[in-house]
């Protein structure tokens, strides 16, 4: 025979509470028929377990139950890898008597006589053995060792509780599990806000895609998921949420009056702002305080965001807050000098080029505006100038680096605007700068106009070769 006693469990679940003290029961049997044996019980951590008989005599044929106790009430679990177990010892007591110092000093050395019965492994599980995985840095492994035997000792109410910090921290493996023992993605936490919420808020994109697989839905008239994941710059977030969900909407509003493109013009997230805009996002929007999203952007010094916002949008550069100031005069009021070009003296440039205003060109130069700043059709001022043929601001614009092969957004430089607007000696000006005058290059312009200067351009050549001019 290996063995005298037979346990009646392989491993020992402790239902662990911060605090408390922690005890479970178990039982051993004498398998021998006719004579009682001797039990050893110890554990691999003495200073942390103890037990309500550590000696003990089971007569023939009996059984006895055994409490084991954690002996100093803590507020973690006492996790370890690998897990703490007990070892069961025996020994024939042919007499069936002994003293508690006879029975130590029965197993305090080996011999042939005494048998390693059982060992019983250590476990803990309830809530809050999960909530501390959850809240601690255990490393991954740990955590998936534990993990499971954790929350077999909980109810589905007490996991659905843990759901929340589960989705806080980001911890897959610990939501995964949650959800496969039970718990309820649904649930709301005290804001009313969905578990989606919470978890974009966090940041997990994995963590989101879960909840999603496992049908987590949303109440667009609380859960703002989008303006949450604009909030923290996570166009990603965004996209998988569109996907997912199809009654988002872009363009809602929080209690601000702002949208998520707002948020992301505040925080100055471009390509937050980008992506909004790409599924339908307006960027004209006012707020409780008449802010467009371009005025947010200016208040905080947002280029990038500017930038984006001006080519979105045609009238929030002009658009009163309640206050009655543009964005420009929020850049001006927080001295935001980079954005006085894109917000307004731009346009003054542009404005000065097309009425011919040489001292309004450069008193805007002077002042560090962009010679080659584009409008919302890609037009410079030499485009402008060129066009309403201003032969002398084409002249100050070149003199100040205008780049005279510049293209709009429909392809024409400002030689083609000139000989689209019948204006030759403008024309002619462009090209001894050394603008492009092709005839491939010229094909948008009106077949008149594009003749008309054709001829002249030859003639003028014509003359110089003779010696005329």
């Amino acid at each position: 025979m290996d063995r005298l006693v037979k346990a009646d469990v392989k491993e020992l679940e402790l239902d662990f509470k911060r605090g408390q003290n922690c005890t479970k029961t178990f039982r051993l049997s004498n398998l021998m028929h006719t004579m009682s044996v001797a039990v050893s019980l110890t554990s691999t951590n003495p200073s942390l377990f103890s037990f309500n008989q550590a000696f003990s005599i089971i007569p023939a044929l009996s059984s006895a139950s055994y409490t084991v106790i954690l002996s100093e009430p803590s507020d973690r679990p006492p996790l370890t890898t690998p897990p703490d177990v007990i070892t069961v010892k025996s020994s024939v007591l042919p007499t069936g008597k002994a003293s508690q110092d006879d029975l130590r000093l029965l197993f305090s050395k080996p011999g042939r006589y005494i048998f390693r019965d059982a060992s019983i492994t250590l476990s803990f599980v309830g809530p809050h053995v999960v909530e501390h995985l959850i809240s601690h840095n255990t490393q991954i492994r740990e955590i998936d060792s534990f993990l499971n035997k954790a929350v077999s000792g909980c109810n589905g109410s007490q996991l659905t509780a843990l759901m929340k910090k589960a989705v806080v921290s980001g911890k897959l493996n610990l939501v995964g599990a949650l959800i496969d023992h039970g718990g309820d993605v649904n649930v709301r936490d005290s804001d009313g806000r969905s578990m989606i919420s919470v978890a974009v808020q966090a940041g997990n994109i994995d963590v989101v895609k879960t909840l999603i697989a496992s049908r987590c839905s949303i109440d667009n008239s609380i859960d703002q998921v989008l303006h949450l994941a604009a909030a923290i710059n996570r166009a990603d977030l965004m996209v998988v949420l569109c996907a997912n969900y199809k009654n988002l909407d872009v363009n809602s509003v929080d209690s601000s009056g702002r949208t998520p493109i707002h948020i992301a013009a505040s925080c100055g997230f471009r390509g937050v702002i980008r992506f909004s805009l790409s599924i339908g996002g307006n960027p004209e929007i006012q707020d409780n305080d008449g802010c467009t999203p371009l005025h947010l952007a200016a208040e905080k010094g947002h280029l990038d965001a500017v930038e984006c916002l001006l080519e979105a949008s045609t009238y929030s550069k002009y658009a009163l807050n309640k206050q009655g100031k543009t964005a420009f005069a929020l850049a001006i009021d927080n001295e935001h000098s980079g954005l006085y070009d894109l917000l307004h003296l731009g346009d003054v440039l542009n404005r000065a080029a097309r009425i011919d205003d040489l001292n309004g060109i450069k008193g805007c130069l002077a002042k560090g505006v962009k010679v080659n700043g584009r409008d919302q059709n890609g037009w410079t001022p030499l485009h402008r100038a060129a066009f309403k043929g201003r032969i002398e601001s084409v002249k100050v614009l070149l003199s100040h680096g205008a780049h005279v092969d510049v293209v709009d957004y429909n392809g024409y430089t400002p030689l083609h605007c000139a000989v689209e607007a019948g204006h030759m000696q403008v024309a002619l000006l462009l090209i001894a700068h050394g603008a492009k005058a092709n005839v491939k290059s010229l094909k948008a312009v009106a077949p008149s106009n594009f003749n008309r200067f054709k001829n002249h351009l030859q003639d003028s050549c014509n003359e110089k070769e003779n010696g005329l001019t």
